[in-house]
């Protein structure tokens, strides 16, 4: 069964804003911008994978502080849920991450944005949600802005230790529009390979959208089906957060 991770082969992109778009939640597929400087970005999160008779996922936090200039710190603290039969709720595992921006596009260059993202799981779940192991994903994520148009991608290996357990690929390219200073929409296709012996590789789509509710307030949220091998893997995706920046 294909875990609830959301975040997702270097450079995919080379790819769309006066004030560019920015990507990463609700979408899998993450962007290369970090947080301001001395400023945080919260999200209140709540996010599943459904299958046939049974939704997993997770619901928490996903804090994000602008350490230094190009660096933001980040802290996932999400409770995992399963439904369906012999349903459960416990401590997912705590996510520690940097992203460090070390790239910068320019006009008139055809350079994107690019940033190093790596994130490691730390095995703080019981059985039910993890493998008691700690796991890495070492990503790069690349974006251009056109206008009010962003193209972002990219990916990474996921170190996945355990019995059973397989590392594995994660990529995804994705696309948004500014459409208004308060309203955004977007698109992704993302894939991964197996993360487990009796896993299969999976494709999905998902169209999301943001809105600013106030200066430091805003709803997101996406959703979309699995193209492969939806029925073992997840028949579709949903992410919907309550975001908080200051």
């Amino acid at each position: 069964m294909r875990p609830p991770k959301r975040p997702i082969l270097p450079l995919l992109a080379i790819l769309l804003c006066a004030a560019p778009a920015l990507a990463g939640p609700p979408f899998v597929t993450d962007d290369p911008q970090p947080t301001d400087t001395g400023h945080w970005e919260i999200y209140n999160f709540a996010l599943g994978t459904h299958i046939a008779g049974e939704t997993d996922g997770a619901a928490g936090f996903d804090i994000n502080y602008g350490g230094a200039k190009d660096l933001q710190l980040t802290a996932v603290l999400p409770l995992n849920y399963q439904t369906g039969t012999g349903g459960t709720v416990g401590l997912g595992n705590i996510e520690l991450a940097a992203k460090y921006k070390f790239l910068h596009q320019a006009d008139g260059s055809i350079l994107p944005d690019v940033a190093f993202f790596p994130r490691a799981f730390v095995p703080t779940a019981g059985r039910r949600f993890g493998t008691r192991r700690l796991s890495l994903l070492l990503p790069l994520w690349a974006q251009k802005d056109f206008g009010p148009w962003s193209l972002f991608g990219g990916g990474g290996y996921d170190i996945n230790p355990g019995p059973g357990q397989r590392n594995f690929w994660q990529t995804g390219i994705g696309v948004q529009r500014q459409m208004s200073a308060r309203f955004a929409l977007g698109g992704e296709i993302y894939r991964q390979t197996a993360d487990a012996d009796d896993a299969r590789r999976f494709t999905g789509v998902n169209l999301g959208a943001l809105y600013k509710v106030s200066e430091h307030w805003s709803l997101i949220g996406s959703a979309g089906p699995g193209i492969e091998n939806a029925r073992t893997q997840g028949r579709y995706d949903f992410y919907l957060a309550l975001k908080a920046d200051y």
